[in-house]
């Protein structure tokens, strides 16, 4: 039975951390919508941004500067798994596999042996100066949590939808709609599959920066199924606003609004009292049922012409 109170309640939290995941899905829809690249390094990526900044925050960062350090360690993987598939002709699927492989020893070398790192918590926030840490995103401040990123998303979406604007962002738009017309319109697709997949991986990791600020801790097993969540967002994105949003920016925060209406979702399912423990078996419903309404859609549509047809 679905407590309102409960529900209202548990809203804002789950609107933040919608945002989170909503920063994560336009990470991945560089890769996944704009390159065409299925690039599954993503999971091991979010960690590491995750990883990094608190490594970063408990040796005295700035915050800020710590988010760029997670941003920069995304790159290096987005780096990885391009080099993989341009440098060694390694498909893209094997080859985020092969950097995600990878990133979970490194994880594992930058957390620690006892597979998990608490960063936010009063005995390690007791060791860092004053003035260097002030959180902007945490479960602890809600309101101050939903500002700072609903201000970040907008400055990654304006930062995107002007790179895209650009030469080089319109070349790497080409070379995910057609690679071969690229290539023969002289356009250098290895250099355009490293700049997007360095891009992505780079926000997907801010993204695990801002989740391990926001719960206050990092761990190897923080990024597991992180790529399902972010095609979920995407997928919902495209369902419930593809209509209203046509402009490349729009269509980034549809990306960054199914993520919100995602966790919505999944938190009344919580609040209704589903177990916890079938997690994973929900995201998979849900991520199933918004890639079937288009089909279904497409399916009725043509029913519809088919009808028509018969009767002229």
């Amino acid at each position: 039975m679905l407590d309102f109170n409960l529900f209202i309640s548990s809203m804002p939290g789950a609107i933040a951390q919608g945002m989170i995941w909503g920063l994560m899905a336009i990470g991945l829809y560089i890769s996944y919508k704009i390159l065409d690249f299925a690039d599954l390094s993503v999971d091991g990526s979010f960690t590491t941004g995750g990883a990094v900044f608190v490594v970063s925050v408990l040796n005295g960062i700035n915050i800020y500067i710590a988010m760029l350090f997670a941003f920069l360690a995304g790159c290096l993987a987005g780096l990885a798994t391009g080099i993989f598939n341009t440098k060694f002709g390694i498909p893209p699927i094997l080859a985020g596999i092969l950097t995600q492989l990878g990133l979970y020893s490194i994880n594992l070398r930058i957390i620690g042996q006892d597979f998990s790192l608490t960063g936010m918590d009063v005995k390690a926030l007791e060791s860092i100066p004053r003035g260097l840490f002030t959180p902007i995103i945490s479960s602890m401040f809600t309101s101050r949590s939903l500002i700072s990123m609903a201000v970040i998303l907008v400055l990654i979406i304006g930062v995107l939808y002007w790179f895209f604007g650009t030469e080089l962002g319109h070349s790497i738009r080409a070379t995910g709609s057609n690679r071969n017309m690229a290539r023969a319109n002289g356009i250098n697709i290895d250099l355009n599959t490293i700049v997007a997949l360095v891009l992505s991986n780079g926000i997907v990791a801010l993204s695990g920066a801002a989740f391990a600020q926001y719960q206050g801790s990092a761990e190897v097993s923080m990024g597991q199924g992180a790529i399902v969540i972010g095609l979920a967002a995407i997928i919902i994105g495209e369902v419930l606003f593809s209509k209203i949003f046509k402009n490349f920016a729009l269509k980034l925060l549809g990306a960054g609004l199914g993520g919100v209406v995602y966790y919505i979702v999944i938190q009344t399912v919580i609040d209704v009292g589903f177990n916890t423990n079938d997690m994973k078996l929900l995201t998979a419903l849900v991520v199933a049922l918004f890639l079937g309404v288009p089909y279904w859609k497409a399916k009725i549509a043509e029913k519809n012409v088919r009808n028509k047809e018969v009767k002229e």
